[in-house]
């Protein structure tokens, strides 16, 4: 097992399995500018450790994230300030700023691994955003979500205005962004926010049982591909440009010699040992990596 230090989060990589915690329990993990550049910090090193084929998010204590922490001090570091200075002023105008929330999503959104997020408690405003972008969403009956921003007088961030409608459908997005209310654990399994309940002492279990079995099973760089195919793609205007990149990707992956382990270890019934890293393996071609250049 290794561990980085970080102040508001614990970083461990163990298993081929990388657990990202919210670690400011005694404030029930609320949310600072501090916290959001760890979390990005210790996503983007998961992403490019080969040793890591799963991502774990989760907070620790009885609760996953509370929503910013208004009472952090108002610090440009550690609160979100409602005095903006100079500097930050010039980054609103120049199109340059981004607000905290969105300093998390952005990354997990370009992420080419697989993360899951196991979630107890509450789980609101930055606490909800910030899930929208993992791949699964895996809750204690306890948890409770909630996008409270018209409440506060403010707007939905983290760009979940563009992430929850794809996953629960524009009517409902609309009932939750607009009227601000909690959401529990069983509305949230029904309408695909969640993947799956469980009781609140097996929830972090599941999400490692889970993610053990996609580094098991799994190749990176179709996991990788698989994922921002969905993300990009998902909604384009017709099927035909996806049916043209995926049509090159099959060519392509069939010949490779990750498909050739797949099928070995498929005959052979053992787990497959894929040769195939990220982002070293990922096509050149993806229409999304030279936007990223």
């Amino acid at each position: 097992m290794s561990e980085v230090p970080y102040e508001q989060i614990t970083y461990t990589v163990a298993d081929r399995i990388a657990t990202v915690e919210l670690n400011r329990p005694d404030a029930r993990n609320g949310y600072t500018r501090q916290m959001a550049y760890e979390i990005a910090d210790a996503l983007r090193g998961a992403d490019t450790d080969h040793a890591v084929r799963a991502v774990v998010l989760t907070g620790a204590g009885r609760d996953f994230c509370v929503g910013a922490d208004l009472a952090a001090g108002g610090g440009k570091e550690q609160g979100f300030a409602t005095k903006a200075d100079e500097e930050t002023v010039a980054q609103v105008e120049a199109g340059t700023y981004q607000e905290p929330a969105g300093v998390v999503t952005r990354v997990l959104y370009a992420m080419n691994k697989p993360v899951i997020a196991a979630v107890r408690g509450a789980a609101v405003g930055v606490g909800s955003t910030m899930l929208l972008p993992a791949d699964y969403r895996l809750a204690a009956r306890d948890a409770r979500f909630g996008f409270p921003f018209t409440r506060r007088g403010i707007v939905p961030e983290g760009a979940s205005a563009w992430f929850l409608p794809r996953l629960v459908g524009l009517g409902r997005a609309m009932d939750w962004l607009i009227s601000g209310r909690i959401v529990r654990a069983e509305e949230a399994l029904a309408a695909g926010l969640v993947t799956s309940l469980h009781e609140a002492d097996e929830v972090l279990n599941a999400a490692y049982a889970l993610a053990r079995e996609l580094a098991a099973k799994t190749a990176p760089v179709s996991v990788a591909v698989t994922r921002q195919l969905v993300y990009r793609m998902a909604w384009a205007d017709t099927p035909e440009e996806v049916h043209r990149l995926d049509s090159r990707l099959v060519f392509d992956t069939v010949r490779g010699a990750d498909a050739k382990e797949g099928v070995a270890s498929f005959f052979e019934r053992r787990d497959p040992d894929f040769p195939g890293r990220v982002p070293e393996g990922l096509p050149g071609y993806l229409p999304w990596r030279a936007d990223s250049a």
